[in-house]
């Protein structure tokens, strides 16, 4: 495919396989990949595939996940209309009245009240019972049944058991100790409830952060990585690939004199005579306002300054050093804003530090309008 003229996000599906390979190397369990806002901006569908999640013009491949994760069931149901057959978990809560479409797309919900359950036991009742996971809070305070008080769930768990139980950390990546209490109050709540669940039911917890933040394998029996999947994270132990890469278009060049200003609310001054370079990209584009004066990119493997604020559909950049190096700078050129370039990487992690953001925050961004270019290939996984 022939980049768009303007700008472009690149996908490679083959460091997606890969960083998921490496993942289930390091946790060792099958893994619930998260696919929710479509695949962190990156595309559920294509990654899912990529992934050899069976769809009705695919099976399964041997190393596909166990499942997919979502947030909602609109988020299923792209997957689903796509002709994704694999199996899929929603992990927000459902309003009630969800339940019955949640039932007619085949997925897994998160459920954690008595009467949600018997619901959902109901609906099924007339026809195979559709598995679902009870959710416990050990600590997160956002949904899940709270780990002090199973006593009004267990008789529905022992009418209705749950295929799965899993939790969720609200500090794994920056706080081992908040990880490891919670681990100890999912276990103990996993005891309490005993015979309310049956022998075969799944456990989960580790996310991306936990899985490369532990010493061992993921206890349980899956995980769900999200970030790292996508490269949103570094680990010096798991040698995870970039995946995305954001290009633009040179669309203008100028010289300014020492005194003048760039962009909205003159927030950046020449001391020097500069050259300056316009690319076709701005906070419209997902490349956040945050970044003004902050960020840098990469032209012709040199990195450039951002300049003055970053606009809706516009962000200038200092070329000065670029052109001292060789030819001058010309229209058309590509910029790399996230990627490689070279030798040279702006990783979605040091971007994100740069303008003091999430890298979820900015990779989520990045569909706002910008089209997608896939890469890769079919080729087996190198050996860790």
């Amino acid at each position: 495919m022939t980049p768009p003229s303007r700008c472009w996000l690149e996908v490679d599906l083959d460091a997606v396989r890969q960083n998921v390979h490496l993942l289930r190397m390091r946790s060792g369990v099958p893994l619930i990949v998260v696919v929710k806002a479509d695949a962190y901006g990156v595309g559920a569908v294509a990654v899912s595939r990529a992934l050899g999640v069976p769809f009705n013009d695919a099976s399964a491949a041997h190393e596909a996940p166990w499942g997919l994760c979502v947030s909602s069931l609109d988020e299923a149901s792209q997957l689903r209309h796509a002709g994704c057959l694999g199996r899929i978990l929603v992990l927000s809560p459902l309003l009630p009245e969800e339940l019955q479409r949640a039932r007619a797309l085949r997925v897994r919900p998160a459920l954690h009240r008595p009467e949600e359950i018997e619901r959902w036991a109901a609906i099924g009742s007339s026809c195979e019972p559709q598995p679902y996971h009870l959710a416990i809070d050990t600590g997160m305070s956002r949904a899940g049944v709270p780990w002090t008080a199973l006593s009004p769930v267990q008789e529905t768990l022992r009418a209705t058991p749950p295929e799965g139980v899993f939790t969720h950390f609200h500090s794994a990546d920056d706080d081992s100790d908040s990880r490891d209490q919670q681990d100890a109050r999912f276990l103990e709540a996993f005891r309490n409830l005993g015979d309310a669940l049956p022998p075969t039911v799944l456990r989960h917890s580790d996310n991306s952060a936990a899985i490369l933040g532990r010493t061992g394998s993921s206890p349980g029996s899956l995980a769900r990585p999200g970030l790292a999947v996508y490269g949103g994270v570094s680990n010096d132990s798991v040698p995870l690939r970039q995946v995305v890469h954001v290009r633009a278009r040179v669309v203008d060049i100028r010289e300014i004199s020492p005194g003048e200003t760039v962009s909205y609310g003159a927030t950046w001054t020449a001391t020097v005579p500069t050259r300056i370079a316009t690319v076709a990209v701005g906070y419209a584009d997902g490349y956040r306002r945050h970044l003004s004066n902050r960020g840098e990119v990469l032209l012709r493997g040199v990195r450039c300054p951002v300049v003055g604020r970053v606009t809706m559909d516009l962000t200038m950049i200092d070329i000065t050093a670029v052109e001292a190096t060789g030819e001058p700078v010309h229209c058309g050129e590509v910029v790399t804003l996230i990627g490689r370039d070279g030798d040279q990487l702006l990783s979605v992690e040091a971007v994100a530090a740069a303008g003091e953001l999430s890298p979820y925050e900015l990779l989520i961004g990045l569909n706002l309008r910008v089209p997608a270019v896939y890469l890769g290939s079919s080729c087996p996984f190198d050996s860790p």
